[in-house]
């Protein structure tokens, strides 16, 4: 459980880490992402500063989400929005690095130029990671391996009655 809380925490993280980077770009003027400038005709069809704070917005939004999974108690219904709709945002942004890092090595030409250099390579990092523990929080708590290893051995049986575990 502490294990999928952190991996939570660090898919939050992520979507925090992408609304400072817009809000960021915002106040210096610029579209795109650090390391992946937009190109010139992008400045004459949106305004960066609130292009960016829109996307910032966004950010915020995907950050509250993800921390939305780690509320106990909500209705079954409630949980299954939650998870759909966290569900959809890592897919988005799973797509989007994955097109990010297609155009830093040249292969889609159509997003811009490649791109490279410390912020490319950093921002894809950051990208990779949050779309990865994005997808690892999902998990339903408790499947998978525990960090508390079950016991193999055979339970205790006389007739049908189990008898009581020696104290230990």
């Amino acid at each position: 459980m502490i294990m999928q809380k952190m991996i939570t925490l660090l898919a939050a993280a992520g979507a925090l880490a992408y609304t400072v980077a817009k809000v960021h770009l915002a106040v210096r003027g610029e579209l795109g992402m650090p390391g992946f400038s937009a190109p010139v005709a992008s400045y004459r069809t949106y305004d960066p500063f609130t292009g960016q704070l829109s996307n910032a917005a966004v950010g915020g939004v995907m950050t509250l989400l993800i921390l939305a999974l780690l509320a106990r108690g909500l209705p079954r219904w409630l949980r299954w929005i939650v998870v759909g709709v966290n569900a959809l945002g890592a897919l988005m942004i799973s797509i989007g690095v994955t097109t990010f890092a297609l155009r830093a090595v040249g292969m889609a030409p159509g997003l811009g130029s490649p791109a490279e250099g410390p912020a490319t390579r950093i921002t894809l990092a950051v990208g990779t990671v949050w779309a990865v523990t994005w997808w690892a929080a999902l998990r339903k708590p408790g499947r998978g391996t525990s960090a508390t290893p079950r016991s193999t051995a055979p339970a205790a049986h006389q007739g049908s009655a189990r008898q009581p575990a020696a104290a230990g």
